[in-house]
Order: C-alpha cells, then structure tokens, then sequence
C-alpha cells in the first residue's frame, strides 16, 4: 500500500469512528473531547503499526522534537473542525499527510458527513471554473482580508466550517478560492495541500511562497489553494491590501 493509499484508508476509518461516536449520545464538550481522543487514538495506532519508523505530529499529542531530524514526518489533525462536529454539521474533516523533504508528499482528507475522502494518489479532475468566482471564508470569522479581496476581485464568499471542508470544497469544484490569514498549524494544512497540489490546484503562502512543513514552529499564520489561473490575481490583491 501507497503512503497516499494509506493515508486514505486511515482517514476514512477514523471518520467513521467518529461518526459513530456522534450518534453515542454524547454531546457538547464531552462529545468533542471524545471524538479527538479516539480519532487520534486511532490514528496514532494505525500509522505507528504500518509505518513504523516515521514520526508522528498530531494535533492531539504532545510534539517530539525527533520529527526534526526525519526527512518523512506524518502530520495529522484527527477533527478538524471540532465545532462543526459538536454541532452536527457536515463541514469538518480529518487530515492524514505525509510531509517529505518539507514538502507535502502524500495525503488524504476525509470528509465522513459527506462520505468522501479525497486522496492524493486519485484526485478528482478539476470542473469548470465558476463566473464570478467563489471564495471559501470561515462561517464564524471571516477575515478582513478576504472581503476585501473578494470585493476587489468579483468574487462572491461561501461561510464554511474547517480548513479540511473549505480546501476540499475547491478540490471538488464547489469554489475556486480558498484564502486564509488569520492564523492555523502544520496540521490544519498540510494534508488538504498534499491533494489540492495533486488536483493542479495553487497552493501557497499569502505572499506566493511555498508553505514548508515538518518546522519546530508548528504556526503557518496563512495560505492559498485556488485555481491557478487565478492565483496570480488573488496574490496581487492581498500584495496591494
């Protein structure tokens, strides 16, 4: 099995744990807590077993610095989107990748309210891009920076849940711009990259440069995943903000 294969089937297995831990009757915080716990229990279990000698960053677990001196790094987010999961909505993920070199290599992002998972290894092929574009903001923050863009390039904005949900949302044609700043982690990222990059899909930092994971600073303070020929508009507004 693919690193990529890999990353898919233990994506879709945690989603479905955690779909089943939704319907357990839990709720609120507990209901939370329990599905990141068990998501990264699970998680952890699998790719220590299949992948023995790679290290592990988990949003769920405390960070080892010997990830530092590995070429491959496996970087996670067992529930992204934690308060759309509580809430029993359908926009959060999980996030399996695999980073080499600094690079995100391999992935996958499961999306179990819809039934999907997206890997690196099959991407979707692209549809047509929309007229006027859409761009993916958060449903509870939407940053300045966004609307500002949005207005100054046509756009319209679609309110989502977790950066999984959004950076899928542009991978499976349902928007064209994915634009971030107000701030996420390694593990928030790194495996919707590794897929939009697969689908011909832009990804980058706010200023064009290449986001490089597997860092001691987990923080990747922004991002962009959009259409490519797009990008280099979306960029020339944020430069010009």
């Amino acid at each position: 099995m693919t690193d990529a294969e890999l990353a898919a089937v233990i994506a879709t297995d945690a989603g479905e744990l955690l779909l089943a831990i939704q319907k357990s009757g839990l709720s609120g915080k507990e209901l939370c807590n329990a599905g990141d716990f068990q998501a990264n229990l699970l998680i952890l279990a699998r790719l220590r077993a299949e992948r023995p000698a790679d290290p592990i960053l988990s949003e769920e677990s405390a960070d080892d610095s010997a990830r530092l001196t590995s070429s491959r790094v496996w970087i996670v987010d067992p529930l992204d989107g934690t308060r759309e999961f509580g809430e029993g909505r359908s926009d959060w993920a999980v996030h399996v990748a695999l980073a080499v070199g600094g690079e995100p290599i391999a992935g996958a992002v499961a999306l179990p309210g819809l039934g999907v998972t997206l890997c690196s290894a099959h991407p979707p092929a692209l549809k047509p891009a929309h007229n006027p574009p859409r761009m993916l903001v958060s449903r509870t923050r939407p940053s300045a920076l966004c609307a500002n863009v949005c207005e100054n390039i046509g756009a319209v904005t679609i309110g989502m849940g977790s950066a999984g949900a959004k950076a899928m949302a542009v991978v499976r044609g349902e928007a064209e711009i994915y634009l971030h700043s107000g701030g996420q982690h390694q593990w928030d990222n790194c495996a919707p990259a590794a897929v939009a990059l697969a689908a011909g899909l832009h990804v980058s930092r706010i200023d064009g440069s290449p986001i490089v994971y597997n860092r001691a600073d987990t923080s990747i303070p922004d991002l962009l995943i959009c259409r490519r020929e797009l990008a280099a508009q979306v960029l020339a507004c944020v430069s010009a903000c």
